[in-house]
């Protein structure tokens, strides 16, 4: 700095919203969100009681779970958690984004309670004191049959991940142990039968993947893709999670076992959506290589496909190799091929960082078999070279063949090393 330069100003953080709006912004989503939810509830339950048969799905060691009056209670408390939720937030958008999530839950599970009801089979025992009381209190407005999947799990899971961002020291395995009693208690109050449960978990996982407490949503900006490669994967995708849904819908007369394709149906659904138009950003990927827990979890099953995938086309490649200066290329890394390199440039959008890789790692996510956005090809161009300065890099997609490949193209002639891609 030149003597007698001023210093460049700091730039200031932003300044926190008034807690006032905040409550406010949240006070307006209860007052939308209970009526809704009492309305909708109720009439899913009314609907399925005009039916002649409601059928159940009842595995045969359910019979013995046992009935623990008491667990009504943490049962219960999910209601003041609920709204505790909405009003302890630190900005209107994360108010907007819960209420997103919650709005999501209670559309797709009233949905399915409509279409396909179900019915509880078991008949409670009598009960006093304050289990009573509260058990009175939820059958005056609740029937047997909004089973799956099942909302109370639904709104469990997100309400467990917006306070396990929120708490630390002891508070936190406190709040787990009691989200597992809140879990456990749809079963050992006879209130849900198995199956509700993992159903459940799968829609509230839906639900924060749709409205991620960070980030652009997935549906932002969507434009249906022109791109006629972009189609065809979409169509093949779509099919692919067409028939994961007739698997489970069809398997289920046989085994309800067969839901666990539901996992994957939804899981293609949502690449078919990337390909669409929605683009890399359903991944949820981050600029360290990590995901979201939502995407995480919602599609484990397409990426083990992918890692399946990646070892058949390059199990018998090496795993990387030398381009020059420092400069390497290949398939997407385990966490100990990755700490070999000084830096780790992931074009793989799908594919998640190694839990273990400890090294540097910059993604700029990108869709597979299609050629990559120019602003992204740029950035991950330019980031080689300071990146080599430091040490050795590895460019790496999924199997080394054409997103690493095109980056690697571009940063030889941006560098002069080569004169033509």
């Amino acid at each position: 700095m030149p003597t007698g330069a001023e210093p460049p100003p700091l730039s200031a953080s932003p300044a926190a919203e008034p807690y006032g709006r905040i409550v406010v912004r949240a006070a307006l989503w209860l007052a939308l969100l209970a009526p809704f939810f009492y309305s909708t509830y109720g009439f899913a339950n009314w609907l399925a009681s005009t039916r002649s048969h409601v059928g159940s799905i009842v595995f045969s060691w359910e019979h013995a779970i046992p009935f623990v009056a008491w667990t009504i209670v943490p049962y219960w408390s999910i209601n003041l958690f609920y709204g505790l939720s909405l009003l302890l937030n630190d900005s209107r958008r994360g108010v907007d984004r819960l209420a997103g999530r919650y709005l999501t839950a209670q559309v797709v599970a009233v949905t399915c309670f409509i279409l396909f009801p179900l019915t509880a089979t078991f008949v409670r025992p009598a009960t006093s004191g304050l289990p009573g009381f509260l058990f009175a209190v939820l059958g005056g407005f609740d029937k047997p049959f909004n089973q799956a999947p099942s909302l109370h799990i639904a709104l469990l899971v997100i309400i467990w991940d917006h306070w396990r961002l929120r708490l630390g020291g002891i508070f936190l395995p406190l709040w787990h142990a009691w989200c597992f009693l809140i879990g456990a208690s749809v079963l050992t109050t006879w209130q849900h039968h198995f199956i509700d449960i993992p159903t459940g978990a799968l829609l509230g996982f839906f639900a924060l993947w749709l409205f991620p407490a960070k980030g652009e949503l997935p549906f932002a900006g969507f434009r249906l893709t022109t791109d006629g490669k972009a189609r065809r994967l979409l169509l093949y995708y779509a099919l692919g999670a067409a028939l994961a849904l007739a698997g489970a819908s069809i398997g289920a007369l046989l085994s309800p076992v067969a839901l666990v394709f539901l996992w994957p149906a939804l899981a293609l659904a949502i690449v078919a959506f990337a390909y669409a138009g929605a683009g890399p950003k359903v991944f949820q990927k981050m600029a360290d290589g990590n995901v979201s827990l939502a995407s995480r979890i919602l599609l484990w099953p397409y990426r083990l496909g992918a890692r399946i995938n990646v070892w058949a086309w390059t199990r018998k490649l090496s795993p990387v190799v030398t381009v020059t200066d420092g400069v390497f290329l290949g398939r997407f890394p385990d966490a100990a091929e990755a700490d070999g390199f000084g830096t780790v440039i992931d074009l793989a959008a799908e594919l998640v960082r190694p839990r273990d890789a400890s090294g540097r790692w910059i993604s700029f996510p990108m869709l597979d078999l299609l050629p990559p956005p120019a602003d992204v090809l740029d950035r991950a161009v330019a980031t080689i070279e300071p990146a080599r300065r430091q040490g050795t890099v590895l460019v790496c997609c999924a199997l080394g063949f054409q997103r690493s490949a095109a980056v690697i193209a571009g940063w030889l002639v941006a560098t002069g090393r080569s004169h033509t891609p």
